[in-house]
Formats: structure tokens, C-alpha cells, sequence
């Protein structure tokens, strides 16, 4: 073989190059740099293994040899570094195909799963239409294929997966070299030990299955989203190496970060439901759903970056990327810069909504003198007034969330068009006087902001939306030929440029009706122009929306990532739990929900654990964290349902000689410490080891909600939800333990 070659790793091997020794890794480093120089370097002893048409061997030094699969013309994949005596020893215990379900590339290393599982030799393969576990001989004729819901054989002996065909597991996607050992698993243990290193369709269907899913549900949930889209013939490796379920890496550097230790699996090894949507091309505004831990945030990267690379020439920042706060902002930006580089970055605006508002507010406006407050300045602006006018019918959290809502939301300018304004969502109904009296507080409100020379972010998102709605309307007009100076046209030539060519939205559920009519103004419909992504199940700001009506159709236009990467089986299912059985929205006027939600980790079950007050909650708060002592500080999180309870974690912690610090909104005042903070604040972020102290009634929900239980249903239920979000958002932020601890009564959420 003369010239170069491109060399890629595969998904799970890097599991095993880990573990190396550091000389090792850095021959590893040598090895691809000359290899893709030149594969027939005589140094490298580089030669086809005996009895495998595409499996190679190359030397990494005198004792390490690299396992390498041709995938056609010059592209080979690195699957597998092992010591030379490994190699040669277990020619026939190597496996490997293009998956003929998910048409991807899959490489089954059958000695180092069956040291994960069993101390013994594989089993053979199981013949189509017998039961995994049935005793199989030469002489056995193949039964006919079973129905979907066979009937478990009570003969079969108890392994874990005895009641299904060998039939029907290749079905779900199962890699076929697997299904010998599959039929000897008798524990969950044995279980977990093929998963690590099984790829990653067979780990899902077994732990699905194993999980009590129905083979229906697994094959909609599981295996349907992964499915090739086209024809897959299983003979055809370049056009397997393409597809999305070929988890490989896409560029040398990737394989260099692996050897220096500093590989984050996100950038590279993208689920093939991921990859799908990164890569899709859409008539139209887009969506991706899916619980916390899915990646949806992950996606919004890679789909900014292959925007990035679809863009032509130029230095402008074509795409915007934004979210609901500026510390997920300030994390998406570095991640950007992480991904991609750069020179992808210097075309994004990466800026959080509300930061955006008020820069094309100010741009409009220079020299104002306004100070801009958050929502709960505001509120408190709202309280101070009613209590000035002697007013008891309306609560300020009411009367602010309807002029953010409704008045706002919906752009509304005079007391008649309020009249007539659609209140979906909001509560208890009210009547033409009572949306009189409104009217007039809302007027006496503006103005009282008006004097003070305050403008709250809700005012400026509906400003920035008009001057952006504006815009639209005078360059449809200029794109239509309607302005006839020819001046005017030259001068009028920036301002009639959309503002971006693509926009990414992440954390969709949190933006209010303002934002996304800001948003929609900004550019013109048209292929590929709207993509967000968002999961309503985490819903903390109490915005609902429906896109649909503000101009943002993405029917038809739906996916959803049903497999989570950072939180364990057992905390995921203590997390649904806490979700209870509300119904929750689309963004589009429909029902979501979190059916097929998995992961394919395991770890200890949550702690659920009472005290008697708060004095002992927190003292158990420090026997827990100084018994994690094997664990960095940075790793450990504790949430609370108030704010006032933040200093007084801190401070008992402090007490103790353990160093805490509080969340804030620019983020953790430092690193090297325990994290602090309410559940708002932890939105976006994840810990090795989190508690969540203070989860008792009168907290969680707060006693606040109370009071609408009998006058307002519909915004109790609604209080009770976003209780149940925050409290499920809290949760998930844990990836390897959960402690969850109250004082008194429990929250009623709570099992």
C-alpha cells in the first residue's frame, strides 16, 4: 500500500486505550502520525490477520499492537490496542460487521466482554427462531420465526433473556456475535459487564428488555430511531462508515485528545439519533425534545457547527446561538470554542436572550438612561404599588405574570384590544370589569416604572420584538421593490439585511412569547432557519407558549432523544417519579412526555433520608459530605428550595472546616469547593454527588401555593407542576449519587 491513509477510532475502544500506561499511549501517539503518513512503513509490520478479510495489525512498539478495520480505499479504523500475545492468541474471538438493522460498523472483542461476564467459553450461536438459553444441537432443524410476544417456554432454564428468540433479538438490532453469550447472562451483573463493552444498540435493547420493556416498546423506542434509512447491504463498508450509526471520529485530533487524556466523548461520538438531527436538512423550523441528560444541548452545538460549515465565505456572525441565562450562554460559548474552534465561533452570536433584547433596544435607542431589573425586582415593584393603593383583589406574582403573558406577550396596546385578548393557561377567569381594573393597574405600574426610570426585561423583549417586527415588515417592502428612492434603497441596504441566517434556540421552554416573536422577526422563514431545543418536563419560569401561533411552525418537525448520558437507571426512575402524573405541553399546543426516557448506567439506588429539624438536617449534611471523602469538592452539589437557606448551608459547612461556596448569577464564586445553591440555579449544570436538602411540605411545593387551591385551580395545578419541575430539574443534575433529605413532613412529591 503506498501513500496515506485516514485512520479513525471507534466508538469504546477508547475504554481500552485508557487504561494504558502513558509509555504505551505515546507510542500509540507515534503510531498514528506515521500510519496515516504512510501505512506501508516497514517499521510498522502492518499486515492483514489470518482468517479475516478486513482486519489488520500494526505495530505500536515492541510489545503493542493496534487492531485496525478497513473500511474500503484508504480508510481504516482503529478498534482495539492490545498486547501482541492477545492478538495472535485470540484470532477467532475478534468479530466484526456492519449491523444490518442500523447499517453502522460494530466490532465485538469477545475475550475482554467475556471477562466482564463469564470466567468461561462462549456458548455457540443460537440458531434463528430457538430461545436464547435453549439447548441447541447439528442436528436441530430451525423452528419458525415467533411472533413478536411469544409466549415464554417454561423449559427454557433461567438466564435473563430466555423468553426471546435469537430471531427476535437480531430484529431489535442485537449484534449477532453476542447472542451465544446473551443466552448464558443469569444476573444483572453479568449484564452490566457486556454492556460496557457491547456496542451501543445491543446495550440499550438488553437493558430495555431486562427493564420489563415490551419487544414492541423496544423496537418503537429503542431501535426504530436508529434504523438505516436506506437499504443496507452488509458487504458495503464505505457506505456503513458514513452512516450516523458508525460512531467514529471524524478527524485526527480527536484521536490525539484520547492519547493526551483531555477527550470529552460529546464532541466526537454522537449517538446516531443525534447525529441524524445534527445533519438533517429542514424545510423549516425545527425541534428537539428529550429529558435532562439527553444532549440536547449537545445537538445545539454540533448543529451550530455544521451550520458553521455549510455557511460560504465571509467574517459575518451569520447564526445566532442563544438561551434563557447568560451563565448557560457563557457555557455554551466555551463549549463552542471546545467543538470547533475558533474560526467556527467568530461566525456565531452566542448571547443570552434578554442580553439580546437590550442590545438591539439600545442600538435603536443610544444614550437612554434606563436601568433594566429582573423579574424579581420587578415583582417587588408590583407589591410595593398594590400595597400604596390599598389593593387586595390581585397579588403582585398574578398581576405581573398577566402584563408579562398576556399584555406583553401578546403585544397588546389599549384597554379594547385587552378585552378581547385569548388568556390560555391562565388560571381563573376573569370578567370585562375585572379586566378593566387590571388595565388601570397596569397603566399606574408602566408608570411608576416610567418615573423611576425603570424598564423590567418582559417590557424590553416586547420592545426589541416590535423594532424587530418593524424591521421585517420594511424589508419585505425593500425586497418587494416598494421603496422608491433610490437613495433610500442604498442607504436602507444594511438595515434590510436579515439580522442571521440560521437560529439555534437552547432551553426552548424557558423563552417567553416576546422572545420568540423577537426571534421569529429576525429572520425570514425559509429552510433550516429556526432549530431549539428544549423539554417542558423542566420548565422553571413559568412561560407557555405556543409556537405555532407566533409564527414558528415546526409540525412535523419533531424529534425527540429518549437515551440519557449523564444520570444512572436508578436515579432516573427516582426522578420520573417526582414528575407525578401531570400532563405536560409541546410548545405547540400539544401533550409531551418522556416515554422510551432510559440510561444505560447503573449505580446505587437514591437515598431518601428524614430528620427531625432543620438544625439536624444540616448536621447530617456534614457527616454526608465528609464520608465522601474520595471525591473532589467541585463534585459535590447541594441544593435547597430558598434562598435564605444557601447561607445557612454554607455557613454550617463552613463550620465544620469544609469549604462552600454559593451559585450566584454569574455562577460559583469558586471552584474548589462545594456548590451552594437554590434549584434555579442549578439549570444546565451536573455533579458527581448532589443533595437535596429541605425537601419538605410547606418547601416543596412552597406554602405560598396553597392559597390558590380554592380561588384559582388551574394556577394551583400549575404552582404544583413547576414545583415538581424544579424539583425534577434538581435531581437530575446528579450523575452518580442522589441524597435526598427533608425535615418534618415530606413533600408529598416524594415516594
Amino acid at each position: 500500500m503506498q501513500g496515506e491513509a485516514t485512520l479513525r477510532l471507534l466508538d469504546k475502544a477508547d475504554k481500552e486505550i485508557l487504561k494504558l500506561s502513558r509509555d504505551v499511549k505515546g507510542a500509540i501517539y507515534d503510531f498514528q502520525h506515521k500510519f496515516r503518513k504512510s501505512p506501508a512503513n516497514p517499521g510498522l509490520h502492518f499486515k492483514q490477520l489470518k482468517g479475516h478479510p478486513r482486519l489488520y495489525s500494526a505495530r505500536v512498539n515492541q510489545e503493542y499492537r493496534a487492531l485496525l478495520l478497513h473500511a474500503g480505499e484508504s480508510d481504516y479504523i482503529l478498534v482495539a490496542v492490545k498486547h501482541r500475545k492477545d492478538v495472535y492468541d485470540n484470532l477467532d474471538r475478534f468479530a466484526y460487521q456492519i449491523n444490518p438493522v442500523t447499517g453502522g460498523i460494530e466490532f465485538v472483542d469477545l475475550v475482554s466482554i467475556e471477562k466482564q461476564v463469564l470466567d468461561e467459553t462462549l456458548v455457540p450461536s443460537v440458531p434463528a427462531g430457538k430461545h436464547v438459553g435453549e439447548e441447541t444441537s447439528a442436528s436441530s432443524a430451525p423452528n419458525e420465526k415467533k411472533a413478536r410476544h411469544a409466549t415464554p417456554d417454561p423449559s427454557v432454564s433461567e438466564t435473563l433473556f430466555a423468553a426471546f428468540t435469537a430471531e427476535q433479538l437480531l430484529d431489535l438490532g442485537v449484534a449477532e456475535p453476542l447472542l451465544g453469550l446473551i443466552a448464558k447472562i443469569t444476573t444483572e451483573d453479568e449484564l452490566l459487564g457486556l454492556v460496557e463493552y457491547a456496542p451501543q444498540l445491543t446495550a440499550e435493547v438488553l437493558l430495555a428488555l431486562h427493564d420489563g420493556k415490551t419487544l414492541d416498546e423496544v423496537l418503537d423506542q429503542v431501535t426504530t430511531p436508529v434504523t438505516a434509512e436506506d437499504p443496507v447491504d452488509v458487504e458495503d463498508y464505505q457506505a456503513a462508515l458514513a452512516r450516523p450509526a458508525t460512531q467514529v471520529t471524524t478527524d485526527d485530533t480527536a484521536l490525539q485528545e484520547v492519547l493526551e487524556g483531555d477527550f470529552g466523548r460529546w464532541r466526537v461520538f454522537l449517538h446516531p439519533t443525534q447525529r441524524k438531527v445534527v445533519e438533517r436538512n429542514y424545510s423549516g423550523p425545527a425541534r428537539i425534545s428529550g429529558g435532562p441528560g439527553t444532549g440536547k444541548t449537545i445537538v445545539t452545538l454540533h448543529r451550530v457547527k455544521h451550520l458553521v460549515d455549510t455557511l460560504g465565505p465571509g467574517d459575518d456572525k451569520a447564526i445566532l446561538f442563544t438561551t434563557f441565562n447568560k451563565n448557560l450562554a457563557a457555557d455554551l460559548r466555551q463549549r463552542l470554542l471546545e467543538l470547533a474552534g475558533a474560526e467556527v465561533a467568530k461566525r456565531v452570536e452566542i448571547v443570552n436572550i434578554d442580553k439580546l433584547a437590550t442590545q438591539i433596544v439600545a442600538e435603536a435607542e443610544p444614550g437612554g438612561r434606563r436601568r433594566w431589573i429582573d423579574d424579581t425586582k420587578a415583582l417587588l415593584e408590583w407589591e410595593d404599588l398594590l400595597l400604596e393603593q390599598g389593593e387586595t383583589r390581585w397579588d403582585g406574582e398574578f398581576l405581573h405574570a398577566e402584563w408579562s403573558h398576556v399584555i406583553l406577550g401578546q403585544a397588546i396596546n389599549s384597554r379594547a384590544d385587552y378585552f378581547r385578548a385569548r388568556r390560555a393557561g391562565r388560571g381563573r377567569s376573569i370578567s370585562r370589569e375585572d379586566r378593566a381594573a387590571i388595565w388601570q393597574l397596569v397603566e399606574r405600574y408602566i408608570k411608576r416604572l416610567d418615573d423611576k426610570e425603570l424598564w423590567t426585561f418582559r417590557q424590553v423583549a416586547e420592545r426589541a420584538a416590535r423594532m424587530e417586527i418593524e424591521r421585517a415588515r420594511q424589508r419585505a417592502s425593500y425586497e418587494a421593490g416598494q421603496v422608491s428612492s433610490v437613495k433610500l434603497q442604498r442607504e436602507s441596504g444594511i438595515w434590510h439585511r436579515p439580522r442571521y441566517r440560521h437560529i439555534v434556540v437552547d432551553e426552548a421552554q424557558d423563552l417567553s412569547a416576546a422572545h420568540w416573536k423577537m426571534l421569529r422577526a429576525m429572520i425570514p422563514e425559509g429552510p433550516n432557519d429556526i432549530f431549539l431545543a428544549g423539554d417542558t418536563h423542566q420548565r422553571i419560569y413559568g412561560n407557555y407558549v405556543s409556537l405555532g401561533s407566533l409564527g414558528i411552525n415546526i409540525r412535523g418537525r419533531s424529534s425527540k432523544l429518549t437515551l440519557s448520558y449523564r444520570t444512572t437507571h436508578e436515579i432516573l426512575g427516582a426522578a420520573l417519579g417526582l414528575l407525578g402524573q401531570e400532563e405536560w405541553d409541546d410548545l405547540d399546543d400539544g401533550h409531551d412526555d418522556l416515554s422510551g426516557y432510559r440510561s444505560v448506567l447503573h449505580g446505587m439506588r437514591p437515598i431518601l433520608r428524614p430528620a427531625s429539624t432543620w438544625d439536624a438536617e444540616l448536621d447530617a449534611v456534614v457527616e454526608q459530605v465528609r464520608e465522601w471523602n474520595d471525591v473532589a469538592l467541585a463534585s459535590i452539589a447541594i441544593c435547597v428550595p430558598e434562598r435564605r437557606m444557601v447561607a445557612e448551608v454554607e455557613n454550617r459547612l463552613g463550620k465544620a472546616g469544609i469549604v462552600a461556596t454559593a451559585i450566584g448569577a454569574e455562577g460559583p464564586k469558586l471552584y474548589d469547593a462545594i456548590h451552594v445553591g437554590t434549584m434555579h440555579r442549578f439549570k444546565g449544570l451536573e455533579y458527581q454527588r448532589m443533595i437535596l436538602v429541605g425537601v419538605a411540605e410547606g418547601l416543596v411545593p412552597s406554602h405560598h401555593a396553597a392559597q390558590y387551591e380554592d380561588t384559582d385551580p388551574l394556577r394551583y395545578r400549575r404552582e404544583l407542576q413547576r414545583a415538581r419541575s424544579l424539583l425534577f430539574v434538581a435531581a437530575t443534575r446528579a450523575r452518580d449519587t442522589l441524597v435526598i433529605s427533608w425535615h418534618g413532613q415530606k413533600s408529598r412529591f416524594l415516594p
